[in-house]
């Protein structure tokens, strides 16, 4: 089983007290603010997808596990442990997939948010695994900068499943209507991409041109030295209703870039030993960020909006006379969306988001100037609620359409079923998983 950092001493803490909360018969709705009481908490899901593009197969058939317990040494201190099991049978018994593919995806330990907070005052100290949400929207990542993200289904799973948090330590100060968060991640966790041959590995094919062989060489992850620790500042303001943040931030990129290396082919070579190879190298290099986020009430509506200038990023070039493939750009991401009441139990959530580049290359994948739409309509209709979230840009073929019904049958349960549907060029973020379309459901348990 694939552990992650300091996932065997979550476990070595955390099942104990499982064990005896099981045999004394602990009541996990108990208050965990009250001193030495400990309050447990899990949440177990069955996930299961079809993918109906030919070749139709099973995709998934997962199981999860989140176990979490928090406590208190003090009414100053607080303290929470956790950490997810999953297992995929849909890589049982199926050639489908490589096998790297099937021991990236099949069985997996993580820790999950484990912390000491003291609070002192006005002021909150965070030291540990935390999940840090500087983002306002819904549906797509901005200024969510810091959190890592498991990409191995893309931006599908809901986010409580998608993010990935970071080893931290997070000093915050409040006062009246400001707040202050200052970051420091000595240990970077970065983006999961899974493996080549994956649904969702995300190289275009348009960077794999007829006539090559491709290798990928495994991912290069920056060394854990002081040089490659991320640091970062937020500042808020309530002002008249009027909720503003901005921040900096400098991490080694969470995303992959894929450097590239040109091979020639081998003297006296038959057949496609003559072709040149392509090798691709998954990498991270230092990037550096600022945004500002805005969010006000207008009665029933809801204005947020988010503003993210990225300098130094690396993206793909198409040209083969570049050294590794690599250009850095410098990048303006927005969005902008309001949400209001659909009828008596519904909401109604529209956005419109963008990309500028202002040292365009015009061998990369990007358009110097991209802008897109998001609509995300719900309605419940008692235990019922059929949602559509429909994500398209509007200057390329580009789109992803998500219908889903959400049946919460039972006290604590809930079932989900839906399809994801892609569209659009094969250069597209989301038109590269043209042949990726899949029926999905869950079945959700908490406790």
């Amino acid at each position: 089983m694939k552990l992650g950092y300091g996932v065997s001493t979550v476990f070595r803490l955390l099942l104990p007290a499982v064990l005896s909360m099981a045999v004394n018969g602990v009541n996990a709705k108990e208050d965990a603010d009250e001193v030495g009481r400990i309050k447990f908490t899990g949440v177990w899901q069955l996930e299961a997808a079809r993918t109906t593009a030919a070749p139709v197969h099973t995709s998934k058939l997962k199981n999860a596990l989140d176990l979490s317990l928090q406590g208190g040494f003090s009414e100053n201190v607080k303290w929470k442990l956790g950490g997810r099991l999953f297992y995929d049978a849909a890589y049982d018994g199926s050639n489908f997939y490589p096998p790297a593919v099937e021991r990236d995806q099949r069985k997996e330990a993580r820790a999950l948010e484990n912390y000491i907070d003291i609070s002192q005052d006005n002021w909150d100290f965070r030291l540990g695994r935390q999940h840090i949400v500087w983002g306002e929207v819904v549906g797509l990542f901005f200024a969510d900068v810091v959190s890592a993200k498991d990409l191995r289904e893309t931006v599908l799973p809901e986010f409580d499943r998608l993010r990935i948090p970071q080893w931290a330590t997070r000093v915050e100060y409040f006062k009246n209507d400001f707040h202050a968060e200052a970051i420091w991640i000595p240990y970077m966790s970065y983006d999961k991409i899974g493996k080549p041959g994956a649904d969702f590995y995300p190289v275009p094919q348009a960077l794999l041109p007829a006539g090559t062989t491709t290798v990928f060489r495994d991912e290069v992850i920056p060394s854990r030295n002081s040089s490659n620790t991320a640091y970062g500042l937020r500042l808020s303001y309530l002002k008249n209703g009027w909720d503003w943040s901005g921040f900096v931030y400098s991490p080694p990129d969470p995303q992959a870039a894929f450097a590239r290396e040109i091979l020639p082919p081998q003297p006296l070579c038959i057949g496609t030993a003559c072709q040149p190879t392509l090798v691709l190298t998954p990498e991270h290099r230092r990037i550096h960020q600022s945004g500002i986020t805005l969010a006000k009430d207008f009665g029933e509506m809801v204005l947020k909006s988010e503003l993210v200038f990225t300098r130094g990023r690396d993206f793909s070039v198409t040209r083969s006379t570049d050294d590794d493939g690599l250009v850095r750009q410098n990048t303006l991401d927005y969005i902008v969306g309001l949400e209001w009441p659909l009828g008596e139990s519904g909401r109604i959530t529209t956005q419109v988001f963008g990309r500028s580049v202002a040292n365009h290359d015009p061998d990369t994948l990007l358009r110097k100037n991209e802008n897109g739409l998001v609509l995300l309509l719900s309605q419940q209709y008692g235990n019922w609620e059929p949602s559509l979230l429909l994500v398209s840009s509007v200057t390329r073929n580009d789109w992803l359409a998500r219908p889903r019904v959400t049946w919460g049958f039972a006290r604590n349960w809930r079932a989900a079923f839906g399809y994801d549907a892609f569209g659009g060029e094969p250069t597209g973020f989301f038109g590269r998983f043209n042949n990726r379309d899949r029926a999905y459901a869950e079945l959700r348990y908490i406790f």
